[in-house]
């Protein structure tokens, strides 16, 4: 009797840990939750001891994005970045890097985690929390923890340290709803007092 009841207990366990997820699955199902073709929109707030605090939305296409905060709001076509400061009426135009816009967007982690980077990963009642530490010295992120939902797989919070400071994201509201590619772009007629600052 005991060695049947120790065979179907190392059979669950077995079973148990074939559906255990890796810290990178995880990830990639956090991805595909943020990667609807129509676009999300989200909520957000922003603690950073290099770039201050703030909150608002923020909505992705891809590798387009819109942010709306207290402090600026960005659009990013995939290739062109719009800053519009309302506290000058400022518009800088640049085209970002890769690395800039891993600490511009909190959703750029949907590709930063595939190379450059090694993972571990612990587990709440309701959350995956994953680390990961840059192997690659070229990396500005240096360090991230990325918290995920375990019944929707959208992130929850992420973290990362870049040089020796810190920047936190937290959201919330994610929603997948359609999100036009005109609000990618920034359109000077709404911002007719605006001073444009080329700086491609």
């Amino acid at each position: 009797m005991n060695k049947i009841v120790f065979a179907i207990s190392m059979m669950l366990l077995m079973g148990l840990k074939s559906f255990a997820l890796t810290p990178t699955e995880v990830l990639d199902k956090c991805a595909a939750t943020i990667s609807h073709r129509n676009g999300v929109t989200a909520q957000f707030s922003m603690e950073s001891a290099q770039y201050g605090n703030a909150a608002g939305t923020i909505s992705i296409k891809g590798k387009k994005f819109y942010m709306l905060s207290n402090a600026t709001t960005m659009w990013f076509d995939g290739t062109t970045l719009w800053t519009y400061m309302a506290s000058n009426e400022e518009v800088n135009i640049s085209k970002p890097t890769t690395q800039q816009l891993q600490t511009l967007n909190p959703y750029h982690f949907i590709n930063m985690y595939k190379s450059g980077y090694s993972t571990t990963m612990t587990t709440a009642a309701s959350v995956y929390n994953i680390h990961l530490t840059a192997t690659d010295k070229q990396l500005k992120i240096k360090e991230a923890f990325v918290t995920v939902d375990k019944s929707t797989y959208a992130p929850k919070e992420i973290k990362m340290l870049v040089g020796n400071k810190w920047t936190t994201f937290t959201i919330s509201r994610l929603k997948n709803e359609p999100v036009p590619d005109s609000k990618f772009s920034f359109d000077a007629n709404a911002y007719p007092d605006a001073e444009i600052i080329d700086l491609r």
